[in-house]
C-alpha cells in the first residue's frame, strides 16, 4: 500500500549515533544494520525533502558538520547505543551528556529509541540503573499506554497497548519532575515519555519504532553469546534458529505459521503502527518550525 509522506517540508535533521567506534566496526563484522540507516531510510520514505546529516557523539573528535550550529538544524535523532549512562566517567559517555545538556538549553527538539530516553532523563534529572528483570530483547511485550498519553501527541493513533522491537539491560527507574509517564509495560516500567526542558522537547521510548523484523532479526544473532549466557536460550544454535524465522517473516508477513509460532501481530509487522510516534514526531517538528517561521 503506498502512502503519502508524513511532511513534505525541507527540514534538516542531525542524526547522532551514539555508537563508540569499536561497536560500529563490530557491527560490520557481524552484519548488523548501523541505526542511523534505519532512520535515514524512515526520513526518505516519510520527509522526502529533508536533509540529513549523520555525526558520531562518542568519537573523541565528535562536532556538528563544517559550518553548522545547533540552531541550524530542525531536529536531532538519537540512536541506541550499548554504552551504558551512568557510567559518566567513560569519556564516550560525558561527551554525549554534554551534547544533550547542550541541546536541551539551546532549545533544541530531538527525537531517541532507548538509548536516548535514559540519556534526556539523566541529563533532565532522573535516574537510571540496571533492570533487576535482565535484559529486555527482541520484542517488548503488552506495551500499554497511560492516561496522560491520551492527551499526549506522541501515541496519537496508536493502539492502546501493542508490542515494539527492543534491546537493552538499563531502564530508567525515576523521570524527570514533572514529566508524565507515556506508556509502560511488566519489564520495564518506563517505556516512553516526552522530557521538556524550558523550549526543547526530547521525545523519547525505550522501544525502536525504527527497527524491524530484518534488523531486529540480525542484532538477535549477533547478540547469541550474550542471550545464550544470560539464560535466554540453552545454545547459539538455538538463537540462530530464532533470528532466521524473524528475518524469514520480513520477506513473508502473511506467514501464519510465522506469525503464531513468533507471536508476532501487525502492530511489529505493519509499519503505519509500528512507526506512529515517529511520523507523529515529524508533525510536531513541521508545527514546531511553523510557530518559529
Amino acid at each position: 500500500m503506498t502512502t503519502s509522506p508524513t511532511t513534505t517540508a525541507p527540514h534538516r535533521f542531525c542524526i547522532v549515533n551514539c555508537y563508540p567506534e569499536t561497536s560500529r566496526d563490530n557491527f560490520d563484522r557481524s552484519d548488523v544494520g548501523h541505526p542511523n540507516d534505519m532512520f535515514k531510510d524512515f526520513l526518505s520514505r516519510e520527509a522526502p525533502n529533508a536533509t540529513t546529516e549523520v555525526v558520531f557523539v562518542a568519537d573523541p573528535d565528535f562536532s556538528l558538520p563544517e559550518g553548522a550550529a545547533i540552531e541550524d538544524f530542525d531536529g536531532f535523532i538519537w540512536t541506541g547505543s550499548d554504552l551504558t549512562v551512568y557510567h559518566t566517567d567513560d569519556p564516550h559517555v560525558s561527551s554525549q551528556i554534554t551534547f544533550a545538556r547542550e541541546l536541551m538549553e539551546r532549545g533544541a527538539a530531538s527525537w531517541g529509541s532507548c538509548w536516548g530516553l535514559q540519556l534526556a532523563s539523566q541529563v533532565a534529572g532522573g535516574t537510571v540503573e540496571a533492570n533487576p528483570n535482565g535484559r529486555e530483547w527482541g520484542i517488548a511485550r503488552e506495551i500499554t499506554l497511560t492516561e496522560d498519553a491520551q492527551a499526549s501527541p506522541m501515541h496519537e493513533g496508536k493502539p492502546p497497548r501493542f508490542d515494539g522491537f527492543i534491546m537493552h539491560l538499563d531502564e530508567v527507574t525515576r523521570l524527570p519532575d514533572r514529566t508524565p509517564l507515556l506508556a509502560t509495560n511488566a519489564h520495564t516500567p518506563v517505556q516512553a515519555a516526552i522530557i521538556e526542558l524550558g523550549d526543547a522537547a526530547f521525545w523519547t521510548t525505550q522501544y525502536h519504532p525504527e527497527y524491524n523484523l530484518y534488523e531486529m532479526g540480525r542484532l538477535i544473532a549477533a547478540r547469541a553469546a550474550a542471550l545464550v549466557n544470560e539464560g535466554w536460550f540453552p545454545d547459539e544454535t538455538a538463537v540462530a534458529i530464532h533470528a532466521a524465522k524473524m528475518i524469514e517473516l520480513s520477506e513473508n508477513p502473511e506467514s501464519a505459521e510465522l506469525r503464531e509460532d513468533l507471536e508476532i501481530g501487525d502492530d511489529i509487522i505493519d509499519p503505519q503502527i509500528r512507526e506512529v510516534e515517529l511520523r507523529n514526531w515529524l508533525r510536531f517538528i513541521d508545527s514546531r518550525v511553523g510557530r518559529q517561521a
